[in-house]
């Protein structure tokens, strides 16, 4: 894997913990309008650093693992969006409001949810194929 430079280190972790203090905000409703831009910020932060650890060697088992890590990603902007929307209902005009309520508001949970489980298993399986070689 490319090893992140010590500057994109520290927006790594500064994304990540953006994101845990974005999302833990929200959950207790603590200034959720402004806390939802935090997560989602964070969460581009900390995904665009993924992105940019690459793995550049041959083995399938890794590329699998990292296109995993990558999904993750993906989950994790779409909830930061998600959460937006629970709080300013921008996509309510999209569809009948019964709809909204049923299948977009609130659900950037599931998404979290799914993203964090997936990162985990990626994050652990990487290092675990890292440390045979």
């Amino acid at each position: 894997m490319r090893q992140l430079s010590k500057i994109e280190t520290y927006i790594y972790l500064i994304g990540g913990l953006l994101m845990t203090v974005g999302a833990g905000c929200c959950a207790f409703l603590w200034h959720p309008k402004v806390f939802s831009w935090v997560y989602l910020f964070g969460a581009i932060l900390f995904v665009a650093m993924q992105v940019r650890q690459r793995y550049e060697g041959d083995k399938i088992v890794l590329k699998r693992l990292r296109r995993i890590m990558l999904a993750s990603g993906v989950f994790f902007i779409i909830a930061g969006v998600l959460l937006v929307d629970t709080h300013y209902h921008f996509l309510a005009s999209l569809m009948p409001y019964q709809d909204y309520i049923a299948y977009i508001y609130n659900k950037w949970v599931i998404f979290l949810l799914a993203a964090a489980v997936l990162q985990l298993y990626s994050t652990h399986r990487i290092s675990n194929e890292l440390q045979k070689d």
